[in-house]
């Protein structure tokens, strides 16, 4: 196991999940007729997705490192409490909540909808399908991590022409039907996201290193990139077509650069979040939202599907779709840190937050103390920050959902 807690890499999570969020909220609310404009906004928004796979194979690398078959048993325990039955559970949450608009013909047909959910995957329930795809190989993964050490580089090269050319292929509808029906919940669709976790998890003081030293240059670099796969989708609504794609299908090769920038800059963005010099107003908060992240993902379509019925969409008609977005991304995440903090410390903590159940008390933080804030940090800390570390922190992946 890892020796210390990864704080800025827990940090990127609520990031993450606003940007999953807003996502959902560009879909649902921004106006038919800004199409092009909301789909230059998803084009870049979809890097959420590769995102949660990146941090979610680091995570799991980190904590797993040492993992051998002896320990496989508990391993596949712990990810199908943190998963498999989250899960479920809340396929079933949305299978029931939905109901009342579904207007099946029949009982079958209603049972046969939702193990159509289970298979697929609800709306963004399918980035389960995905990791749980990524847990069953995991120990061959991590097999191939130890076997090419020293060539790290070159499996990153290979992975990275990998993603490229299954991007080109699933773009232009060149793979098998099946595949291209399933793409996206393929793990293969994110082979260089979840094997950059790997590699990443493996060599994290010398990226953290690298990346804190050249922020700048990540920066420019993941705008130029923007810019690149935006050109590349305005040119493809002006009827020029290019093998980098077309449309703002997330699929396509234009938008690799920019994913992999953005996945650095939530990295630089984690590590000024949990810098030392913090408020602890600051370090609550930001720990609040990595703790709540799982069920802020989960829960979000409840909130947002909510809106909709309330006809939360006509507002556009007032209020730039934009802002309009903006605003549900704020009322959405709020409300579901709101239910996931509850529902934490209920005895349905488990299957509906991914965490172990948490004493009432806790549920303000102005009634915590710093060590109640931070408990691990009751010890000496040591976290990756852009300074060297200086001590021993809580292992990582100590709660079920990190991993």
């Amino acid at each position: 196991m890892a020796g210390r807690r990864l704080d800025q890499v827990d940090a990127m999570r609520p990031i993450k999940q606003a940007g999953v969020i807003s996502t959902h909220s560009v879909l649902y609310f921004a106006p038919a007729a800004a199409s092009v404009g909301s789909g230059a906004a998803l084009l870049l928004l979809h890097v959420s997705r590769e995102g949660f796979f990146f941090i979610s194979a680091c995570m799991l690398t980190y904590a797993y490192t040492d993992l051998r078959p002896a320990g496989l048993r508990r391993f596949y325990g712990r990810r199908f409490g943190s998963v498999v039955i989250p899960y479920l559970c809340w396929t079933v949450i949305y299978f029931l909540y939905l109901l009342p608009t579904a207007h099946y013909a029949s009982v079958p047909a209603a049972l046969k909808h939702l193990a159509a959910m289970a298979y697929t995957g609800y709306y963004q329930l399918y980035f389960l399908l995905v990791i749980m795809q990524f847990y069953l190989v995991f120990p061959l993964v991590l097999m191939l991590l130890r076997r090419t050490r020293g060539h790290h580089g070159r499996l990153i090269a290979a992975a990275v022409l990998a993603q490229v050319t299954i991007a080109i292929l699933m773009h232009w509808q060149l793979l098998p039907p099946l595949m291209a029906r399933y793409g996206q919940q393929d793990a293969l669709s994110y082979l260089l996201y979840l094997t950059g976790g790997g590699v990443v998890a493996l060599h994290l003081e010398e990226v953290h290193r690298w990346v804190c030293g050249h922020a700048r240059l990540i920066v420019a670099l993941t705008l130029i990139a923007a810019l690149a796969a935006e050109a590349v989708y305005f040119l493809a609504q002006a009827g020029v077509t290019t093998v980098l794609g077309s449309g703002s299908d997330p699929f396509q090769p234009s938008v690799i650069p920019f994913n992999v920038g953005a996945i650095a800059c939530g990295y630089l963005a984690g590590v000024a979040l949990v810098r030392p010099r913090r408020s602890r107003r600051t370090r609550a908060m930001v720990r609040s939202g990595s703790d709540n992240a799982y069920g802020v993902y989960l829960s979000q379509m409840l909130f947002i599907t909510a809106l909709a019925w309330l006809g939360w969409e006509r507002l556009s008609s007032a209020v730039p779709w934009p802002l309009l977005c903006l605003l549900t991304v704020v009322i959405v995440y709020l409300c579901c840190v709101a239910l996931t903090a509850l529902l934490a410390r209920t005895r349905l903590a488990v299957p509906l937050t991914g965490r172990k159940q948490q004493p009432w008390p806790t549920l303000i933080p102005r009634h915590r103390s710093g060590d109640q804030i931070y408990p691990e940090r009751a010890q000496p800390e040591q976290t990756l920050t852009d300074q060297p570390p200086t001590g021993q922190a809580a292992l990582a992946g100590q709660t079920s959902y990190q991993n």
